[in-house]
């Protein structure tokens, strides 16, 4: 089932649904083996592939399973946004390598797939010292289990490094997500000012501007350059000042 892009959690939660049939949540739990805190989360990420579905019955939530040849459908779809993917990313090269050229300390780079993410991210080792700071904004609803595994413990690492951060996520991001960055020293994390919906995200520090593009192949883009970090930041700050904390 992982080959079909499904996590370990969802391919264990879309199997024993297709045993179980209509299923409330706790025979689910028991036959899939998943943990009861998160099986609400891999049900809302099963939903949002089309892979389940939920009716209410007297107040009471049963889920059910597509029938299998959803994969296959699920499985086109996730081709077709990395064809899209891939196609932004090429008509925005041009322009990268244009600035790139117009200016020698200048620099941009494409990283491809989550380990590309993370090389692009540990950059920020290497540029910013104890009181120093990095954003970001427009972090998506939902991530894999093993990217929010990542972010722990390089949040751990960061504020033991004393740099501060501040994060802007999707408004639909369940809050709990939010609660456990902020139980981290210099964190600051908060809900966007509104709920536009896109595959990009945007990260900055120092000269440094960085694009995401989150997909079944993540693709990250990074811009060494002060003019466009600067116009990425003030973008930043005017969306941070329309925020509020979360408790």
């Amino acid at each position: 089932m992982q080959q079909s892009g499904l996590t370990e959690g969802e391919s264990r939660v879309y199997l024993a649904l297709l045993e179980l049939g209509p299923s409330t949540s706790g025979p689910i739990v028991e036959k899939s083996g998943v943990s009861r805190s998160i099986i609400y989360q891999l049900l809302d990420r099963l939903s949002q592939k089309g892979l389940v579905s939920h009716i209410v019955k007297e107040r009471t939530k049963y889920f059910q399973a597509a029938a299998p040849d959803r994969i296959k459908e699920y499985l086109e779809e996730e081709e077709e946004k990395f064809r899209e993917n891939r196609q932004k990313v090429e008509e925005l090269l041009p322009k990268l390598y244009s600035m790139q050229a117009s200016a020698a300390e200048s620099e941009a780079k494409v990283y491809i797939g989550f380990k590309g993410m993370i090389t692009a991210h540990e950059h920020t080792y290497q540029k910013l010292s104890r009181g120093d700071e990095y954003y970001y904004m427009g972090i998506p609803a939902h991530q894999e289990e093993h990217q929010h595994a990542y972010w722990l413990r390089d949040h751990a690492r960061r504020a033991k490094a004393g740099i501060r951060t501040r994060i802007l996520f999707h408004p639909s991001t369940d809050i709990s997500i939010l609660k456990s960055r902020n139980r981290h020293a210099l964190c600051d994390a908060r809900y966007m000012p509104n709920s536009i919906n896109t595959p990009a995200w945007f990260m900055g520090y120092k000269d440094v501007a960085l694009i995401g593009l989150q997909s079944k192949v993540p693709i990250t883009i990074e811009i060494v350059n002060q003019e466009i970090a600067d116009s990425f930041y003030a973008y930043f700050e005017d969306f941070w000042k329309r925020t509020k904390p979360v408790r």
